[in-house]
């Protein structure tokens, strides 16, 4: 109750006078300072996210919602509602950059959100082929003797025709799990090695699914822009998206071979506990979770 009053009191009258103070004192807007005085990347773009956002100002209110296209105009509209001089090119590069984050989030999470909603189609020759390619990449020594065929078991589907492992997360669990078996191939057939180990084994392609609804449930919650705002200096794209899941996918069967659960019944409370741990992890304005680092294969 104290926490929820003094939020209204600090954004409803204590920000606007301190906003006040601190120009007086520095000669300098609220966004002034935080383009000068933040690092680049999540630091600076969530300070002038936060910044535009508590603005009483319509025209910087409207900002967090600018297409991409708009952002040039954008940016002078600001600069002119903020009387900042022209010439200050430092402002309006750092703003642009800022806008383009805060705008593209919100564009990838539509794009991933529009993928989530289509269904996987057995009639579709892109979902087939997506889907055999999947097999190939992570079976390379053995082929699929049928389209159905209890052989999908063997890289964790659940019965012989995958088509309906795919109901929660569309082809979006498709594509995650092609994306992290095509760019991080020794990885991901190491991670499926590591699924079929007799006492802690687990169903690779269905814990793959459930590791997209996480990712997926982070990037809408805004959970994901800290790691975000720090790789990309612009618009973050799809590729992005799935560079993270394949950071979750690797860590997350390091996290579960560490922790040696005693069944795969437990698999909900041990998932949790790495979602919680990932929440932890995004919370750090420096944060940076990708397997980019590692040796491609």
């Amino acid at each position: 109750m104290l926490a929820c009053l003094w939020g209204f009191l600090y954004s409803s009258y204590f920000r606007f006078w301190l906003k006040w103070i601190l120009r007086l004192l520095t000669g300098k807007c609220e966004l002034q300072r935080v383009l000068g005085g933040s690092k680049a990347g999540a630091q600076r773009a969530l300070g002038i996210e936060h910044s535009l956002k508590s603005s009483k100002n319509k025209v910087l209110r409207n900002a967090v919602h600018v297409e991409e296209a708009e952002v040039e105009k954008c940016v002078r509209d600001i600069m002119k509602a903020k009387k900042i001089k022209e010439e200050d090119t430092g402002f309006k590069t750092n703003l642009h950059i800022s806008l383009l984050q805060i705008s593209g989030y919100t564009k990838l999470y539509l794009n991933v959100e529009d993928l989530r909603k289509v269904p996987y189609d057995s009639d579709n020759k892109e979902h087939e082929e997506q889907l055999i390619e999947l097999w190939n990449l992570l079976m390379p020594q053995e082929k699929l003797k049928a389209r159905v065929s209890k052989q999908w078991c063997d890289i964790g589907f659940q019965g012989d025709d995958p088509k309906t492992d795919f109901r929660g997360m569309g082809l979006l669990g498709l594509v995650n799990l092609v994306y992290f078996s095509k760019h991080y191939s020794n990885e991901a057939r190491e991670v499926l090695s590591h699924s079929n180990h007799p006492k802690l084994g687990y169903s690779y392609a269905i814990v793959g699914i459930n590791l997209t609804e996480m990712a997926y449930s982070l990037l809408k919650s805004g959970a994901l822009k800290p790691h975000l705002y720090n790789v990309v200096s612009g618009l973050p794209q799809m590729e992005h998206f799935h560079q993270f899941y394949c950071y979750l996918v690797y860590e997350f069967d390091k996290f579960w071979f560490e922790e040696e659960p005693e069944s795969i019944m437990h698999f909900n409370q041990y998932r949790e506990k790495f979602h919680e741990k990932i929440k932890g992890l995004l919370l750090d304005y420096n944060v940076v979770l990708t397997l980019q680092n590692r040796k491609k294969h």
